[in-house]
């Protein structure tokens, strides 16, 4: 089993930057893919960004150009990057690990509040 631990949320005023960071319980080398997700109030959780073991990434396009997704296998941690955020970024931001056999393990979330 892993443990998924988010922290780096908070209150943060539009065009400001925030850096979140998911800590894993054990060793995340060689895990398919690592991705962030998040979820506003009153609507539907929605992927963010995502990383492969080998480093692709992808990003919805809503966040392109403005989040970093990245990783430190050493650390066992997955990182996002949150450039020039926006009032509707607002949401509780959640990490994901999916495994090589299709396992999905997820963090209990970091709420990130960006004000206008």
């Amino acid at each position: 089993q892993v443990q998924l631990v988010e922290s780096g949320g908070g209150l943060v005023q539009a065009g400001g930057s925030l850096r979140l960071s998911c800590a894993a319980s054990r060793s995340i080398f060689g895990l398919n893919v690592m991705g962030w997700y998040r979820q506003a109030p009153g609507k539907q959780r929605e992927l963010v960004a995502t990383i492969t073991s080998s480093g692709s990434t992808n990003y919805a396009d809503s966040v392109k150009g403005r989040f970093t997704i990245s990783k430190i296998n050493a650390k066992n941690t997955l990182y996002l990057q949150m450039n020039s955020l926006k009032p509707e970024d607002t949401a509780v931001y959640y990490c994901k690990i999916t495994t090589l056999v299709g396992r999905d393990y997820w963090g209990k979330g970091t709420l990130v509040t960006v004000s206008s």
